[in-house]
């Protein structure tokens, strides 16, 4: 078995939970209990991870990280945007 599937899942798993998120800040237009700096050090992480597989041992995992750093982007931005509501 290949162990890139455990990384997979989990970013799989991480991923489930950003749409809901995206949405709800969408949805009642207000960033109530949410954290720039949070979702920020989350972004990071993404990002360190899509350099990993860039220069480390590149498989598809990137498109997953890929995929999880563009949702917690619009969070983040859409965090940003309704932070004083």
């Amino acid at each position: 078995m290949n162990p890139d599937i455990f990384e997979a899942m989990m970013l799989v798993c991480f991923g489930c939970a950003w749409p809901f998120s995206i949405y709800k800040t969408w949805k009642i237009k207000s960033s109530k209990g949410k954290s720039i700096l949070f979702l920020s050090v989350i972004l990071a992480g993404y990002i360190f991870g899509i350099l990993f597989e860039l220069f480390g041992e590149f498989n598809d995992v990137i498109y997953l990280y890929i995929l999880n750093a563009s949702m917690v982007a619009a969070d983040t931005l859409l965090t940003y945007r309704y932070r004083n509501t």
